[in-house]
Protein backbone atom coordinates (compact mmCIF):
# COMPACT_ATOMS: atom_id res chain seq x y z
CA UNK A 1 0.00 0.00 0.00
CA UNK A 2 1.64 3.34 -0.72
CA UNK A 3 1.89 6.18 1.58
CA UNK A 4 -1.01 8.26 0.72
CA UNK A 5 -3.11 5.07 1.17
CA UNK A 6 -2.13 4.46 4.18
CA UNK A 7 -2.46 8.60 5.05
CA UNK A 8 -6.31 8.35 3.76
CA UNK A 9 -6.67 5.24 6.57
CA UNK A 10 -5.22 7.24 8.99
CA UNK A 11 -6.94 10.11 8.26
CA UNK A 12 -10.33 8.12 8.53
CA UNK A 13 -9.27 6.99 11.90
CA UNK A 14 -9.91 10.70 13.46
CA UNK A 15 -13.34 11.15 15.40
CA UNK A 16 -13.18 15.10 14.09
CA UNK A 17 -13.90 16.14 17.58
CA UNK A 18 -15.67 19.22 18.06
CA UNK A 19 -13.43 20.02 21.32
CA UNK A 20 -10.09 19.05 19.61
CA UNK A 21 -7.69 18.31 22.27
CA UNK A 22 -4.54 18.30 19.21
CA UNK A 23 -5.26 21.64 18.10
CA UNK A 24 -5.76 23.20 21.81
CA UNK A 25 -2.24 21.91 22.56
CA UNK A 26 -0.52 22.96 19.27
CA UNK A 27 1.35 26.09 20.24
CA UNK A 28 0.34 27.52 17.15
CA UNK A 29 -3.53 26.90 16.79
CA UNK A 30 -3.50 24.54 13.59
CA UNK A 31 -6.83 23.82 12.77
CA UNK A 32 -6.48 20.18 12.88
CA UNK A 33 -9.90 18.63 12.32
CA UNK A 34 -10.84 20.96 9.45
CA UNK A 35 -7.39 19.99 7.52
CA UNK A 36 -8.00 16.26 7.99
CA UNK A 37 -11.56 16.88 6.68
CA UNK A 38 -9.95 18.50 3.55
CA UNK A 39 -7.25 16.08 2.97
CA UNK A 40 -9.98 12.97 2.90
CA UNK A 41 -11.87 15.31 0.81
CA UNK A 42 -8.96 15.44 -1.85
CA UNK A 43 -8.57 19.34 -1.44
CA UNK A 44 -4.97 19.51 -0.70
CA UNK A 45 -4.25 22.61 -2.29
CA UNK A 46 -7.07 24.18 0.27
CA UNK A 47 -5.94 22.31 3.19
CA UNK A 48 -1.93 23.39 1.94
CA UNK A 49 -2.86 26.72 1.66
CA UNK A 50 -4.57 27.17 5.50
CA UNK A 51 -1.41 25.25 7.05
CA UNK A 52 0.90 27.71 5.18
CA UNK A 53 -1.12 30.72 5.97
CA UNK A 54 -1.40 29.58 9.72
CA UNK A 55 1.95 28.67 10.13
CA UNK A 56 4.82 29.20 7.09
CA UNK A 57 7.36 26.21 8.15
CA UNK A 58 4.23 23.90 8.53
CA UNK A 59 6.54 21.67 6.53
CA UNK A 60 9.18 21.79 8.85
CA UNK A 61 7.09 21.55 12.04
CA UNK A 62 5.64 18.73 10.57
CA UNK A 63 8.73 16.89 11.17
CA UNK A 64 10.75 18.63 13.89
CA UNK A 65 7.79 19.47 16.62
CA UNK A 66 7.99 17.48 19.64
CA UNK A 67 4.40 15.54 18.61
CA UNK A 68 4.19 13.69 21.75
CA UNK A 69 3.86 16.47 23.57
CA UNK A 70 1.63 18.42 21.25
CA UNK A 71 -1.09 17.14 18.98
CA UNK A 72 -0.22 12.96 19.05
CA UNK A 73 0.35 13.16 22.54
CA UNK A 74 -3.14 14.81 23.50
CA UNK A 75 -5.08 12.74 20.67
CA UNK A 76 -8.29 10.82 22.04
CA UNK A 77 -7.73 7.98 19.84
CA UNK A 78 -4.46 7.32 22.02
CA UNK A 79 -6.21 7.04 25.34
CA UNK A 80 -7.16 3.11 24.33
CA UNK A 81 -4.98 2.58 21.50
CA UNK A 82 -3.10 4.98 18.54
CA UNK A 83 -3.36 7.75 18.51
CA UNK A 84 -3.54 9.81 15.42
CA UNK A 85 -0.40 10.48 13.50
CA UNK A 86 -1.29 14.31 12.20
CA UNK A 87 1.92 15.42 11.77
CA UNK A 88 2.23 12.85 8.45
CA UNK A 89 -0.61 14.08 7.09
CA UNK A 90 0.14 17.86 7.61
CA UNK A 91 3.77 16.59 5.78
CA UNK A 92 2.22 15.27 2.43
CA UNK A 93 0.15 18.52 2.74
CA UNK A 94 3.11 21.22 3.59
CA UNK A 95 5.31 19.54 0.90
CA UNK A 96 3.06 19.00 -1.82
CA UNK A 97 2.14 22.62 -1.73
CA UNK A 98 5.02 24.12 -1.24
CA UNK A 99 6.67 22.36 -4.13
CA UNK A 100 3.25 22.65 -6.62
CA UNK A 101 2.16 25.49 -6.16
CA UNK A 102 2.93 29.43 -7.32
CA UNK A 103 3.45 32.25 -4.99
CA UNK A 104 2.63 35.78 -5.71
CA UNK A 105 4.52 38.87 -5.76
CA UNK A 106 2.33 41.76 -4.74
CA UNK A 107 3.05 45.11 -5.32
CA UNK A 108 5.52 46.09 -2.74
CA UNK A 109 3.73 49.78 -1.94
CA UNK A 110 4.96 49.91 1.36
CA UNK A 111 7.73 50.63 3.91
CA UNK A 112 11.07 48.75 3.91
CA UNK A 113 11.49 46.22 6.07
CA UNK A 114 14.83 44.98 7.29
CA UNK A 115 14.81 40.72 8.70
CA UNK A 116 18.06 40.30 10.65
CA UNK A 117 18.69 36.75 10.57
CA UNK A 118 16.63 34.02 8.56
CA UNK A 119 16.01 31.40 11.17
CA UNK A 120 12.19 30.30 11.79
CA UNK A 121 11.21 33.75 13.04
CA UNK A 122 13.06 36.12 10.49
CA UNK A 123 11.22 33.67 7.88
CA UNK A 124 8.07 33.94 9.01
CA UNK A 125 8.25 38.08 9.81
CA UNK A 126 9.79 37.74 5.95
CA UNK A 127 6.76 35.86 4.44
CA UNK A 128 4.14 38.03 6.58
CA UNK A 129 5.08 41.05 5.75
CA UNK A 130 6.07 40.43 1.83
CA UNK A 131 2.63 39.19 1.28
CA UNK A 132 0.96 42.76 2.31
CA UNK A 133 3.00 44.30 0.49
CA UNK A 134 6.16 45.48 2.48
CA UNK A 135 9.69 45.66 0.72
CA UNK A 136 12.16 42.96 2.79
CA UNK A 137 15.68 42.02 2.90
CA UNK A 138 16.90 39.72 5.17
CA UNK A 139 20.08 39.74 6.44
CA UNK A 140 21.85 36.38 6.67
CA UNK A 141 25.82 35.70 8.29
CA UNK A 142 25.63 32.58 6.81
CA UNK A 143 26.12 31.79 2.87
CA UNK A 144 22.54 30.66 2.94
CA UNK A 145 19.34 31.12 5.31
CA UNK A 146 17.70 29.24 7.53
CA UNK A 147 19.56 29.06 10.82
CA UNK A 148 18.87 26.27 12.92
CA UNK A 149 16.81 24.43 10.02
CA UNK A 150 20.25 24.51 8.23
CA UNK A 151 22.81 24.58 10.66
CA UNK A 152 21.48 23.39 13.29
CA UNK A 153 19.16 20.56 12.85
CA UNK A 154 20.79 17.50 11.06
CA UNK A 155 19.88 15.78 7.77
CA UNK A 156 18.52 13.00 8.78
CA UNK A 157 15.65 14.90 11.15
CA UNK A 158 15.05 18.04 8.30
CA UNK A 159 16.12 17.50 4.77
CA UNK A 160 17.87 20.70 3.55
CA UNK A 161 15.78 20.46 0.36
CA UNK A 162 12.99 21.64 2.20
CA UNK A 163 14.86 24.54 3.52
CA UNK A 164 16.29 25.06 -0.07
CA UNK A 165 12.35 25.40 -1.02
CA UNK A 166 11.63 27.59 1.08
CA UNK A 167 14.24 30.06 0.20
CA UNK A 168 12.97 29.83 -3.36
CA UNK A 169 9.27 30.85 -2.44
CA UNK A 170 11.24 33.68 -0.37
CA UNK A 171 12.25 35.46 -3.58
CA UNK A 172 9.34 33.83 -5.33
CA UNK A 173 7.18 36.47 -3.03
CA UNK A 174 9.68 39.74 -4.04
CA UNK A 175 12.29 38.81 -0.26
CA UNK A 176 15.63 40.27 -1.07
CA UNK A 177 18.31 38.65 0.77
CA UNK A 178 21.74 39.59 1.35
CA UNK A 179 23.89 36.18 2.25
CA UNK A 180 27.37 36.53 4.45
CA UNK A 181 26.24 39.84 5.99
CA UNK A 182 26.92 40.13 9.47
CA UNK A 183 25.11 42.92 11.33
CA UNK A 184 26.89 45.22 13.72
CA UNK A 185 30.30 45.38 13.03
CA UNK A 186 30.34 46.92 9.37
CA UNK A 187 26.35 47.25 8.93
CA UNK A 188 24.82 48.86 11.94
CA UNK A 189 21.35 48.25 13.33
CA UNK A 190 21.72 52.51 13.40
CA UNK A 191 22.98 52.35 9.21
CA UNK A 192 19.88 50.69 8.71
CA UNK A 193 17.29 52.77 10.27
CA UNK A 194 19.24 55.52 8.23
CA UNK A 195 18.92 54.02 5.35
CA UNK A 196 15.16 54.12 5.14
CA UNK A 197 13.92 50.89 6.54
CA UNK A 198 11.06 51.75 8.98
CA UNK A 199 11.23 48.89 10.95
CA UNK A 200 14.40 46.10 11.80
CA UNK A 201 13.47 42.85 12.88
CA UNK A 202 15.79 40.75 15.02
CA UNK A 203 16.20 37.03 14.65
CA UNK A 204 19.51 36.21 15.14
CA UNK A 205 19.26 32.89 17.16
CA UNK A 206 21.47 31.57 19.63
CA UNK A 207 24.80 30.63 18.29
CA UNK A 208 27.20 31.44 21.52
CA UNK A 209 28.02 27.91 22.86
CA UNK A 210 28.16 27.87 27.17
CA UNK A 211 30.86 25.94 28.39
CA UNK A 212 31.12 23.97 31.10
CA UNK A 213 33.79 26.01 32.70
CA UNK A 214 36.30 23.18 33.76
CA UNK A 215 39.66 22.77 33.31
CA UNK A 216 40.72 21.76 29.70
CA UNK A 217 37.55 23.10 27.31
CA UNK A 218 40.45 24.85 25.22
CA UNK A 219 42.28 21.72 23.89
CA UNK A 220 41.88 20.55 20.57
CA UNK A 221 39.49 17.41 21.08
CA UNK A 222 36.96 19.36 22.70
CA UNK A 223 34.29 20.75 20.29
CA UNK A 224 31.22 22.54 20.98
CA UNK A 225 27.60 20.93 19.07
CA UNK A 226 26.69 23.93 17.80
CA UNK A 227 29.50 24.28 15.40
CA UNK A 228 29.80 20.35 15.24
CA UNK A 229 26.32 20.32 13.56
CA UNK A 230 26.86 23.08 11.06
CA UNK A 231 29.55 20.88 9.51
CA UNK A 232 29.51 17.26 10.87
CA UNK A 233 31.89 16.09 8.21
CA UNK A 234 35.02 18.06 8.18
CA UNK A 235 35.25 17.26 12.13
CA UNK A 236 37.70 14.74 12.87
CA UNK A 237 36.33 13.00 16.26
CA UNK A 238 38.30 9.33 16.24
CA UNK A 239 36.82 6.37 17.30
CA UNK A 240 35.38 6.83 20.71
CA UNK A 241 33.36 9.94 21.10
CA UNK A 242 32.09 11.97 24.41
CA UNK A 243 28.72 13.84 24.22
CA UNK A 244 28.66 15.99 27.59
CA UNK A 245 24.54 17.20 27.97
CA UNK A 246 21.12 15.74 27.30
CA UNK A 247 19.19 18.26 25.52
CA UNK A 248 17.94 17.87 21.82
CA UNK A 249 21.50 19.58 20.33
CA UNK A 250 23.29 16.47 22.56
CA UNK A 251 20.81 14.27 20.96
CA UNK A 252 21.67 15.62 17.27
CA UNK A 253 25.16 15.64 17.89
CA UNK A 254 26.13 12.15 19.34
CA UNK A 255 23.34 10.42 16.68
CA UNK A 256 25.34 12.47 14.24
CA UNK A 257 28.40 11.18 15.50
CA UNK A 258 27.15 7.69 15.76
CA UNK A 259 26.16 8.04 12.17
CA UNK A 260 29.31 9.06 11.04
CA UNK A 261 31.24 6.16 12.48
CA UNK A 262 32.43 6.78 15.73
CA UNK A 263 31.54 4.97 19.08
CA UNK A 264 29.52 7.50 21.14
CA UNK A 265 28.83 7.88 24.53
CA UNK A 266 26.32 10.70 26.35
CA UNK A 267 27.35 11.97 29.86
CA UNK A 268 24.67 13.69 31.87
CA UNK A 269 25.02 14.74 35.66
CA UNK A 270 20.96 13.76 36.49
CA UNK A 271 18.87 11.20 35.61
CA UNK A 272 16.95 10.10 32.51
CA UNK A 273 13.96 12.17 33.65
CA UNK A 274 15.25 14.94 34.31
CA UNK A 275 16.94 15.25 30.58
CA UNK A 276 15.64 18.20 28.51
CA UNK A 277 15.74 16.44 25.29
CA UNK A 278 12.28 15.21 24.81
CA UNK A 279 11.51 11.42 25.21
CA UNK A 280 11.15 10.55 21.40
CA UNK A 281 14.76 12.25 20.87
CA UNK A 282 15.98 9.76 24.03
CA UNK A 283 14.19 6.42 22.84
CA UNK A 284 15.84 6.88 18.91
CA UNK A 285 19.30 8.31 20.46
CA UNK A 286 18.77 4.77 22.20
CA UNK A 287 17.83 2.78 19.04
CA UNK A 288 20.79 4.15 17.31
CA UNK A 289 23.30 2.69 19.41
CA UNK A 290 24.34 5.43 21.37
CA UNK A 291 25.17 4.65 25.09
CA UNK A 292 23.95 6.52 28.13
CA UNK A 293 26.48 7.17 31.49
CA UNK A 294 24.17 9.30 34.01
CA UNK A 295 24.96 11.02 37.10
CA UNK A 296 28.03 11.51 35.81
CA UNK A 297 29.58 15.52 36.14
CA UNK A 298 32.59 16.16 34.14
CA UNK A 299 35.38 18.10 36.28
CA UNK A 300 38.13 18.31 33.73
CA UNK A 301 38.83 17.72 29.77
CA UNK A 302 42.19 16.15 29.08
CA UNK A 303 43.55 14.94 25.65
CA UNK A 304 42.73 11.54 26.45
CA UNK A 305 39.14 11.89 27.91
CA UNK A 306 37.05 13.18 30.58
CA UNK A 307 37.64 13.18 34.56
CA UNK A 308 34.25 12.34 36.09
CA UNK A 309 32.56 12.88 39.46
CA UNK A 310 29.79 10.42 40.03
CA UNK A 311 26.60 12.47 41.69
CA UNK A 312 23.30 12.17 43.42
CA UNK A 313 20.30 13.53 43.45
CA UNK A 314 19.00 15.28 47.46
CA UNK A 315 16.06 16.79 48.40
CA UNK A 316 16.87 20.47 49.92
CA UNK A 317 15.11 22.00 52.95
CA UNK A 318 12.74 24.02 50.26
CA UNK A 319 12.02 20.37 48.61
CA UNK A 320 13.66 20.85 45.96
CA UNK A 321 15.78 18.13 44.17
CA UNK A 322 19.39 19.31 43.55
CA UNK A 323 22.38 17.63 42.43
CA UNK A 324 25.49 16.71 44.12
CA UNK A 325 28.84 15.73 43.79
CA UNK A 326 29.77 12.30 45.49
CA UNK A 327 33.34 13.18 46.61
CA UNK A 328 36.35 11.18 46.85
CA UNK A 329 35.46 8.81 43.61
CA UNK A 330 36.19 10.42 40.98
CA UNK A 331 35.86 8.16 37.68
CA UNK A 332 37.91 8.51 33.68
CA UNK A 333 35.83 8.30 30.90
CA UNK A 334 38.70 7.10 28.26
CA UNK A 335 37.67 8.97 24.45
CA UNK A 336 39.62 10.77 21.44
CA UNK A 337 36.97 13.54 21.50
CA UNK A 338 34.79 15.27 23.23
CA UNK A 339 31.58 17.47 22.35
CA UNK A 340 30.03 19.66 24.72
CA UNK A 341 25.96 20.48 24.44
CA UNK A 342 24.93 22.46 27.21
CA UNK A 343 22.97 25.12 25.56
CA UNK A 344 23.71 28.46 23.96
CA UNK A 345 23.43 32.15 24.43
CA UNK A 346 23.30 34.89 21.77
CA UNK A 347 25.91 36.63 20.07
CA UNK A 348 26.72 40.37 20.74
CA UNK A 349 27.47 41.30 17.45
CA UNK A 350 24.92 43.64 16.96
CA UNK A 351 24.24 44.54 20.38
CA UNK A 352 27.74 45.65 21.28
CA UNK A 353 27.75 47.93 18.11
CA UNK A 354 24.41 50.17 18.69
CA UNK A 355 22.35 52.44 21.64
CA UNK A 356 19.67 51.99 23.77
CA UNK A 357 18.49 48.07 22.81
CA UNK A 358 18.34 46.53 26.30
CA UNK A 359 19.38 42.78 26.69
CA UNK A 360 18.86 40.87 30.17
CA UNK A 361 21.60 39.06 31.70
CA UNK A 362 22.18 36.08 29.44
CA UNK A 363 22.33 38.20 26.79
CA UNK A 364 19.04 37.90 25.49
CA UNK A 365 17.19 41.16 24.05
CA UNK A 366 14.57 42.56 25.72
CA UNK A 367 10.61 43.13 24.34
CA UNK A 368 7.42 43.43 25.59
CA UNK A 369 4.95 40.55 24.67
CA UNK A 370 4.18 42.58 21.40
CA UNK A 371 7.86 42.15 20.67
CA UNK A 372 9.03 45.80 20.78
CA UNK A 373 12.49 46.38 21.68
CA UNK A 374 13.50 49.23 23.87
CA UNK A 375 15.12 50.66 20.40
CA UNK A 376 12.68 52.58 18.32
CA UNK A 377 11.60 50.75 15.03
CA UNK A 378 13.07 47.33 16.38
CA UNK A 379 11.64 44.17 16.77
CA UNK A 380 12.55 41.05 17.93
CA UNK A 381 11.33 37.43 18.78
CA UNK A 382 13.03 33.68 18.83
CA UNK A 383 15.66 32.44 20.22
CA UNK A 384 17.54 35.88 20.68
CA UNK A 385 14.80 36.89 23.13
CA UNK A 386 13.92 34.09 25.12
CA UNK A 387 16.71 31.38 24.45
CA UNK A 388 16.79 28.31 23.08
CA UNK A 389 13.33 26.86 22.14
CA UNK A 390 11.52 25.05 19.80
CA UNK A 391 10.76 25.93 15.96
CA UNK A 392 6.92 25.99 16.60
CA UNK A 393 7.35 28.70 19.69
CA UNK A 394 9.41 30.91 17.07
CA UNK A 395 6.80 30.80 14.38
CA UNK A 396 4.17 31.49 16.88
CA UNK A 397 5.88 34.57 18.25
CA UNK A 398 7.14 36.22 15.20
CA UNK A 399 3.46 35.94 13.70
CA UNK A 400 2.56 38.18 16.80
CA UNK A 401 5.88 40.24 15.95
CA UNK A 402 4.94 40.19 12.17
CA UNK A 403 1.50 42.03 13.37
CA UNK A 404 3.41 44.39 15.32
CA UNK A 405 5.25 45.33 12.92
CA UNK A 406 2.84 45.82 9.98
CA UNK A 407 0.61 48.12 12.81
CA UNK A 408 4.33 50.34 13.91
CA UNK A 409 4.59 50.93 9.94
CA UNK A 410 1.01 51.77 9.77
CA UNK A 411 1.26 54.51 12.54
CA UNK A 412 5.00 56.26 11.95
Amino acid sequence: MDNTKLLIEEANRCLLCKKPNCRKNCPIDTPIPEIISLYKDGEIVKAGEILFNNNPLSVVCSMVCIHEDQCKGNCVRGIKGEPIRFHDIEHEISEKYLNETSFKNIEKNKDRVAVIGGGPAGITVAFILANRGYNVTIFEAHDRIGGVLRYGIPEYRLPKRLVDTLEERLVEVGVKIRPNTLIGPVITLDKLLEDSYKAVFIGTGVWNPKTLDVKGETLGNVHFAIDYLKSPKTYRLGEKVAVIGAGNVAMDAARTAKRNGADVTILYRKSFNEMPASKQEIEETKKDGVEFKIFRAPIEVTEEGVKLAPTENITDENGKIRTKIIEGKEEFFECDSVIVAVSQNPKTNIVSNTTKLDTNRWGCIVTDENGTTTKKGTFACGDVVTGAKTVVEAVRDAKKVAETIDEYCKNN
